[in-house]
């Protein structure tokens, strides 16, 4: 089964140059897939269109065969986000955000009440449930973020960049939950600079360019194919080491 269907996909913003243009795209259920490209390919730009931040008028994009420009309010309960900006209220607890974003998902009090503890314990914040967000270092707030994105558990997580500027610990906490959701079913579609994480997590990618998808595959068959010991050799071979904006 498909998660994500895109096809014949076009975006550009006003008063310049196709930035996506007749983009197909497909990820299977249950996969942990890889956007990869330099600064300025669209990464962030597709996952926007992905997950239904940004209208398109041309193409279609299908999330477990529900169009999304069409179905935005059925989409967001299968989708969850966490985006590189932090989105969540700095001056309220991570319970309180966790009381407001579950309202917002239209869970009931029980239900978010019950899945806030689940997720702060996991998270390593039950000791800190109370504190405002904005006197936690940056890897607590990553993981508040996170907890966020997957409170409604969602059937696929889009994210963006979400273990920047966190130390080692909290970056491997993080990237084992999302091993363990991926494992009970969540599809994970993930945008790094961290290649090193990327080939832990990832065991698929496209690797995106000036609007393109100029790979994609197994992980293992495009280091096999390029003859490639890692994700940044292949990274660079196939966009070029120039600097990029």
């Amino acid at each position: 089964m498909q998660a994500i269907n895109v096809e014949q996909l076009s975006f550009k913003y006003k008063h310049q140059a196709s930035l996506i243009d007749n983009l197909d795209l497909s990820i299977e259920a249950g996969e942990r897939f890889g956007i990869f490209g330099p600064n300025g390919a669209g990464k962030t730009t597709l996952m926007s269109l992905l997950a239904g931040l940004l209208p398109y008028k041309k193409g279609s994009i299908k999330i477990l065969g529900t169009e999304v420009e069409m179905n935005q309010n059925a989409v967001n309960k299968l989708i969850g986000l966490v985006p590189q900006d932090f989105s969540f209220y700095e001056d309220l607890s991570p319970e309180e955000n966790m009381d407001f974003f579950g309202a917002w998902y239209g869970l009931d009090q029980r239900s978010t009440k019950i899945r806030t503890a689940e997720l702060l314990q996991t998270m390593g914040l039950a000791q800190v449930a109370d504190k405002p967000v904005k006197t936690f270092s940056g890897g607590m707030k990553r993981r508040v973020n996170l907890a966020i994105g997957v409170m409604h558990r969602p059937q696929v997580l889009f994210l963006d960049e979400p273990t920047v500027g966190v130390d080692v610990q909290s970056r491997n906490a993080i990237i084992s939950f999302l091993k363990q959701i991926n494992e009970e079913g969540t599809t994970l579609v993930y945008t790094s600079h961290q290649l090193a994480e990327a080939e832990d997590l990832c065991n698929s990618v496209a690797l995106f360019d000036q609007g393109s998808i100029i790979a994609k595959d197994s992980l293992s068959n495009l280091l096999h194919q390029h003859q490639k010991e890692g994700l940044e050799g292949l990274f660079l071979e196939l966009t070029g080491r120039a600097y990029r904006d």
